[in-house]
């Protein structure tokens, strides 16, 4: 540092605190990941690879950031995790019998890893939350992750600040009536003129509006009755009191020319904050999409409904909208894979659509543009020595640094189904501390690839061909790696047992049935409408799946427990 200045550290927990050590003729060079570009009015080292911060504590334009740097974990999620341990330890108390209080070092971490699938994922979710509730271990979860059809149940149920603690059979009819009613209505006259109406007074608000907004505004229909006006940092409310799991919405960051195998960047939305995992890069979830320059908030813009966040976080189903405009108008419509595959043109649909929506929607087909919250800074020349980095270090630009850090106007996101159909990164951050990881479905090999401890999977060829309803995995040697029961959507012992040890009679037999993977199944990933029995059926097959192995799951838990009490020795 300069004469005069001293460097000091101020942690992240502290909330957003100002980060800056400049010195004659540039800024600070230090071990750390993004630097700011510019004069001394604001950043110096923002990430060292110890996750504290520096600061000039005397220098004469100190101020605060509307950033947080660091790569631990705000305050305010710290604080609620205090309050959940007593929830998950209270339950499991009840559940095990325990003749004494678990103490605080010794409540294991229990986290819920959704993928993604439309109108399969959410009606799945709904009934695996079902049977955890049924078996009184709902309580011991801490965290629930998703993506793409997923954050459509989250959304629905942190609309209820004491969700968890209530019976799910109201929401769950909510949900069956949305699921089950007809979709047609979307492009009536008056919707339209609605859509139109939306998106110009979000362009007016200072958005760049693209065609995942308007499928954002057609999920709004899909899942409601009506607006919903529901905003993501309003679910703060769900977790005042440690009363439900803390909800992380997943996405990831790409850019033009670069398909998504080539670049992404995990990006994690909480109701506290938004950010990006590898520059460990944190704004307030209200402040998304606002315009930010070298940490500072320039212009602050409204914070958006949710439905614009779920049309980005379940992007790949923005084709489902020119399905239904081909269903209802008997054209064949135009069906995106990538969104790189679509970056030279922007698609409206033709006829009266296009006639409503023209000058509303300015951005290409499948990807969300945000204001870039880290515009005016760039990597520090070390910014490979930083672990944290190097955990989500997976672009072929990682090594390229000055392509990396563009400093582009507007981010890029889309569902993280375009890259691997998991919501997991975020619980896999080692600040999290997840002892038990109950999986939805599989992602392994990324695991191994990243060096991120993770059980090894190993299935034999027959149940590769035909999977088991639960499998558990472990590795007591691997430091940090987590349990993992891996419950894959399938339809075994559900074909013959109505209920675990309860036979379904000859009458009841076709209710056991349910195609799951054939081409012409009622459940395939774009399906935009189920029958009611379609709908009953895989919500019973997925809370058959959970009640039928909780021996499985209540035995991750007690190990989860011995090894927490063995680390305390």
């Amino acid at each position: 540092p300069g004469a005069g200045c001293h460097q000091g550290h101020a942690s992240s927990e502290q909330g957003y605190p100002a980060t800056r050590a400049w010195q004659v003729g540039g800024w600070v060079s230090s071990p750390a990941v993004l630097t700011a570009r510019g004069g001394c009015i604001d950043m110096g080292v923002l990430i060292c690879k110890i996750c504290a911060c520096f600061y000039l504590s005397n220098c004469s334009c100190h101020q605060d950031l509307d950033m947080r740097f660091g790569f631990d974990l705000c305050s305010e999620e710290m604080a609620f995790l205090g309050k959940r341990k007593r929830y998950v330890a209270s339950a499991l108390k009840n559940v095990f019998h325990l003749q004494q209080d678990l103490q605080d070092r010794e409540v294991p971490v229990v986290a819920i890893i959704t993928t993604g699938g439309g109108l399969k994922s959410m009606t799945g979710l709904y009934g695996s939350l079902m049977g955890l509730k049924k078996l009184n271990l709902l309580d011991c979860v801490t965290y629930i992750s998703g993506l793409s059809g997923t954050t459509w149940t989250m959304a629905n149920l942190y609309r209820d600040a004491y969700w968890s603690q209530k019976d799910l059979d109201s929401h769950i009819g909510e949900a069956r009536k949305q699921a089950t009613k007809c979709k047609m209505g979307c492009f009536s006259m008056d919707r339209m003129k609605y859509y139109n109406k939306q998106l110009c007074q979000r362009k007016e608000e200072g958005y760049r509006t693209s065609f995942i907004d308007l499928w954002g505004l057609m999920i709004e229909y899909l899942l409601n009755d009506g607006k919903d006006p529901h905003k993501l940092s309003e679910q703060q409310e769900a977790l005042c009191d440690g009363q439900n799991p803390l909800p992380i919405y997943v996405s990831v960051s790409v850019r033009d020319s670069y398909s998504t195998n080539d670049f992404k960047e995990w990006v994690e939305f909480t109701p506290y904050e938004v950010g990006l995992l590898k520059y460990g890069a944190f704004i307030r979830t209200e402040h998304f999409g606002s315009e930010f320059f070298m940490g500072r908030l320039l212009k602050k813009l409204p914070e958006s409904r949710i439905c614009y966040l779920q049309g980005m976080w379940s992007s790949i189903f923005s084709v489902n909208l020119l399905q239904i405009w081909g269903l209802s108008h008997n054209e064949d419509p135009v069906l995106p894979t990538r969104p790189h595959e679509l970056r030279t043109r922007m698609y409206t649909p033709p006829g009266p659509l296009s006639s409503a929506l023209r000058g509303a929607l300015t951005d290409r087909f499948s990807v969300a543009q945000h204001h870039n919250f880290l515009k005016g800074y760039q990597l520090h020349n070390n910014y490979l020595e930083n672990k944290h980095f190097c955990r989500w270090k997976d672009t072929v630009l990682d090594a390229r640094p000055n392509q990396l850090m563009q400093n582009s106007d507007h981010l890029g996101m889309i569902d993280a189904g375009f890259f691997i159909n998991t919501s997991s990164p975020p619980l896999l951050r080692p600040q999290r501390e997840v002892d038990v990881i109950i999986y939805l479905n599989k992602a392994y090999k990324y695991y191994s690839e990243q060096k991120i401890p993770f059980p090894k999977i190993s299935l034999t060829d027959e149940d590769k061909k035909n999977l088991k309803e639960c499998y558990l995995f472990q590795d007591s040697d691997l430091p940090g790696c987590p349990i993992v029961i891996f419950l894959p959507l399938v339809n075994d012992t559900f074909q013959e047992y109505k209920a675990p040890g309860v036979k379904r009679c000859c009458s009841e037999m076709e209710e056991g049935q349910l195609d799951l993977t054939s081409r012409f199944s009622p459940y395939c990933m774009f399906s935009v409408r189920y029958t009611d029995e379609n709908y009953r059926r895989l919500l019973n097959l997925s809370e058959y799946n959970i009640l039928n192995n909780s021996q499985m799951i209540m035995q991750a838990l007690q190990i989860a427990m011995q090894r927490r009490m063995q680390n305390m020795c």
